[in-house]
């Protein structure tokens, strides 16, 4: 079993084991055709392993905190789904550019108060990044939680998370490439 499957098997018991709040139970998994339409609304492919996560073991609702949005379809929260979210945002941004959202960025959970957990689809590993909206300026809203889809994963898995109690006030690095992605650098 690869370190992939070993993974994805550990994701799939802690799932079928926790709820996160709003979540009565685990929804069932996309289909490859979802898979299809999600990612050609978004105009770009969805990292592997955030893929397998949503085709082996559920549409959300598993993860930290509030767990992850679904793709296409609203979670019982009403949260709008990770499709909905992305292109809001982008479309928020383009009408304020003082806060672009940027290409690529996958919003795929809300941790409340408008923050983000995000999966950068342009990086080879997805770097899952936290968007803090309640910052003075759009640049200092970005910071690089993990760096790969796969360490995030395990840092829930294992409880050791930044939103975790044991690790609360953990600081976490700015997203340094926030200014090169949207632009920001050129308009300075």
């Amino acid at each position: 079993m690869t370190e992939i499957e070993q993974l994805l098997a550990s994701v799939s018991a802690e799932a079928r084991n926790s709820r996160p709040w709003g979540w009565p139970s685990l929804p069932e998994p996309v289909d490859a055709a979802t898979l299809a339409l999600a990612e050609s609304t978004l105009g770009f492919a969805v990292p592997p392993l955030l893929a397998a996560l949503y085709l082996r073991i559920g549409d959300g609702g598993f993860g930290p905190e509030y767990g992850l949005l679904p793709l296409l379809d609203s979670p019982p929260s009403g949260e709008p789904a990770v499709v909905a979210q992305y292109l809001a945002h982008r479309e928020s941004g383009r009408k304020d550019p003082e806060w672009p959202w940027p290409e690529g960025v996958l919003p795929i959970s809300h941790w409340g108060c408008g923050m983000y957990a995000c999966v950068d689809c342009r990086t080879p590993d997805a770097t899952v990044l936290l968007f803090e909206p309640n910052a003075d300026e759009a640049d200092h809203a970005w910071y690089v939680d993990a760096p790969t889809l796969t360490a995030w994963l395990h840092t829930w898995l294992n409880g050791t998370g930044w939103y975790d109690e044991s690790h609360d006030g953990a600081d976490l690095e700015p997203w340094v490439d926030f200014r090169i992605r949207t632009g920001a650098a050129r308009a300075s």
